[in-house]
């Protein structure tokens, strides 16, 4: 490839390597980033179609970041890891001498710090809904695929629940990855990391029941049946080969479930991470162990699982009448 000799060309050659490395939605990010940087260079005199990249310096995340002031701060934050990529980008390329300490130190001065908010919790909302999708498959034929179904989003959401899994990792989970007696599973998980994850009860009562009516169809797959996925297609497209859930599935059965629940002013408000959220808030409340709720969650950082540490408005209501009203 052709070394850029504009600034231009150097945010065209960059966009590409973002495009081929980073998601979609990250590739259109970079790229409106790159426009604000664009009109920044031209409002301070530099014509990128004509100007060398070679002149072109780290002060300019100084430009950009006083440009985005009007931006939310978490919009503000990506831009600038954006720009801050593109001068790393250059830096690597050796097309512009970049100081990257200093490049490190103008973005962590010259940003603005999200605040932070607590995670929401929709107790009471995914408990309905894990009351409606139980009580669901109990008026349906035993032979059906509409039964089929819903006893796998039965089992599905149950594991969200009492496991903490994701909902990607949820997905690929195959019928030999459960050691059914420890009720337990080896995943790896974000980061790819191995994990152990523990089952409760009941999700592992609920999966049982779901595998026993796909006994048929995956006894007739052809394959081992470690090997299956554990929470399996059932519609045309599938026939009858035994094909894993994707995590687009996944979503859809959360948000099938909380407008059938909830009804439809719910969709939306809750989401597959909500039931992480439930699962994280369940353990802290039942045992008020921080750092359980850290390793059962699998949180990196222990500041993560601080943030579902606190008290909600019913307890808070509570504990103030109990002080001031008796």
């Amino acid at each position: 490839m052709e070394a850029p000799t504009t600034i231009a060309l150097a945010v065209e050659q960059y966009l590409e390597a973002v495009k081929m490395a980073r998601s979609l939605n990250t590739s259109r990010t970079y790229a409106n980033a790159m426009h604000i940087l664009v009109d920044v260079l031209k409002e301070h005199g530099m014509d990128p179609q004509v100007s060398p990249i070679s002149g072109l310096t780290e002060n300019a995340v100084v430009w950009m970041a006083v440009a985005l002031k009007d931006y939310s701060p978490a919009s503000e934050q990506l831009y600038l890891a954006a720009t801050t990529g593109f001068f790393k980008f250059l830096a690597a390329e050796r097309l512009s001498e970049i100081n990257l300490p200093r490049l490190d130190l103008l973005r962590l001065q010259r940003a603005r710090r999200s605040g932070q908010r607590l995670p929401q919790f929709p107790r009471n909302e995914i408990e309905r809904i894990l009351i409606f999708v139980t009580d669901f498959t109990k008026g349906l034929s035993d032979n059906s695929t509409i039964r089929l179904r819903a006893m796998r989003d039965r089992a599905f959401l149950i594991t969200l629940a009492d496991t903490g899994l994701r909902v990607h990792e949820a997905c690929n989970l195959r019928r030999g990855d459960i050691d059914w007696n420890e009720g337990r599973a080896v995943i790896i998980g974000k980061g790819d990391k191995q994990a152990v994850v523990r089952f409760s009860t009941r999700s592992l009562s609920a999966l049982k029941s779901y595998l026993s009516s796909r006994s048929v169809l995956d006894g007739s797959s052809g394959h081992p049946l470690p090997s299956l996925p554990l929470f399996a297609r059932h519609d045309k497209g599938a026939g009858k080969k035994v094909k894993p859930i994707t995590t687009t599935t996944g979503r859809n059965i959360v948000s099938e479930y909380v407008r059938l629940a909830l009804g439809d002013d719910a969709e939306g408000r809750i989401t597959p991470h909500s039931f992480r959220h439930y699962f994280v808030t369940t353990v802290l409340r039942a045992s008020g162990n921080l750092k359980l709720a850290q390793e059962l969650a699998r949180h990196a950082s222990i500041q993560v699982t601080q943030r579902y540490a606190h008290l909600s408005d019913d307890e808070l209501d509570q504990g103030y009448h109990d002080i001031f009203e008796k």
